[in-house]
């Protein structure tokens, strides 16, 4: 039997990952439904993971298999999941992904790794001609001419682990910013999954701001953030002490030789909430040309190391590759299935919970023992061969 078969996976997100009743109860909020929630949420996941970013290719698979093959009680239409999606409870969605990273947790699948890291970034997802909804922001040339609208997000994901999982995300508006959207996430976040759940956050240099560092002191969780030029009297002082001496530290790190430089006595810029910053620049000798970065964190020397902090620092792109990308060019997180605020946060909550069982499925489950890993897209055919051969059969 496939090991991709639909049926499989929704048997394993439902016994393993403890998804059993929030399956069955996604957060309703339609009144009177005659198509059960149930269904709906399972459709929306069944089309991210074989990469349909339309409500109407459920609506065309549906009619095409049937829904029994799809393991659907019933039919419906796109105009139903986008009605659906428009009344859906957000946080019961939030609030599954909270247990199933808790659940991995407890399970050991982050056993492998020595910290857990947590990265916050923000993206643009979504393009529209004309504004549409209160979450639409201008997207505009150089010359301040607007083009068109786009949607922005504050993602926050897993890292540093081998397996990358982004749980949540917080959209802000045209009179919104990302860090005000970061600093949300952060405050909801980190308290449902435990002080103990993660050991660092990694950022870009964005959000090395006094009130996000703040608010990372309150949710208690150590801060990496890339160090740039909105820190202009730290970065002069760190330049001035780094470039008149040698790195204390060589590593190799993928074939190239990395130079490491640390200290951990510079002073605090004026809003800073630390007591001293200390401070990480490596230098990766690439071709064409090396790769020079600061990195500032308030994490003791005595708790991680030089090259401790460079693994922490490096992890921040996990969220962009694994993250951002694989989601905006296989799942279709571009995409606006349906253009309401409510509705578009709903299926960014579902092709992300969609993302964490396929990848949990695929790189832990089914790699236990001398199995190999099979890919993404590997996996993604093998879905489609299974409804396949169920459709050929049944007819």
């Amino acid at each position: 039997m496939n090991a991709f078969a639909p049926r499989r996976l929704f048997a394993y997100a439902a016994e393993h990952l403890r998804l059993k009743q929030y399956l069955r109860n996604p957060g309703d909020g339609r009144i009177a439904p005659q198509i059960p929630a149930a269904t709906l949420v399972r459709a929306i996941l069944l089309c991210t993971l074989l990469r349909q970013a339309r409500f109407y290719s459920m609506d065309r698979l549906v009619k095409i298999f049937g829904p029994r093959k799809l393991g659907l009680s019933c039919g419906f239409s796109h105009d139903t999941l986008a009605y659906f999606t428009e009344r859906m409870n957000v946080d019961r969605t939030r609030a599954a992904l909270i247990d199933v990273l808790r659940h991995a947790k407890r399970s050991k699948v982050f056993d492998t790794s020595w910290r857990i890291g947590l990265a916050v970034d923000g993206t643009t997802c979504g393009q529209s001609a004309e504004r549409c909804c209160p979450l639409c922001r201008p997207w505009t040339n150089e010359k301040g001419e607007v083009l068109g609208y786009h949607h922005a997000y504050v993602f926050i994901s897993v890292v540093g682990v081998g397996i990358t999982l982004p749980f949540d995300v917080e959209p802000y508006g045209p009179k919104d910013s990302e860090y005000a959207a970061g600093q949300r996430l952060l405050r909801r976040v980190l308290p449902a999954l435990g002080r103990r759940f993660a050991d660092y956050l990694v950022v870009d240099g964005k959000f090395a701001t006094a009130p996000f560092l703040q608010v990372a002191d309150e949710v208690k969780i150590p801060v990496v953030a890339r160090l740039k030029e909105n820190i202009p009297t730290l970065l002069a002082s760190v330049k001035k002490r780094f470039d008149r001496c040698a790195s204390r530290l060589t590593i190799e790190h993928k074939n190239h030789r990395v130079e490491l430089w640390d200290h951990d006595a510079f002073e605090p810029w004026d809003t800073c909430p630390w007591n001293s910053v200390r401070v990480i620049r490596y230098i990766q000798h690439t071709k064409p040309a090396p790769i020079v970065a600061e990195w500032i964190t308030n994490i003791p020397t005595k708790t991680a190391g030089t090259a401790s902090v460079f693994k922490m620092a490096k992890s921040r792109w996990e969220i962009e590759n694994q993250g951002f990308n694989e989601a905006k060019t296989l799942y279709g997180l571009e995409r606006i299935r349906h253009h309401e605020p409510n509705s578009m946060l709903t299926v960014l909550l579902l092709t992300i919970l969609a993302i964490v069982i396929e990848r949990l499925y695929r790189l832990r489950f089914l790699h236990r023992g001398s199995h190999p890993i099979k890919a993404a897209a590997d996996a993604c055919r093998m879905m489609w061969c299974a409804l396949s051969v169920t459709f050929s059969d049944s007819s």
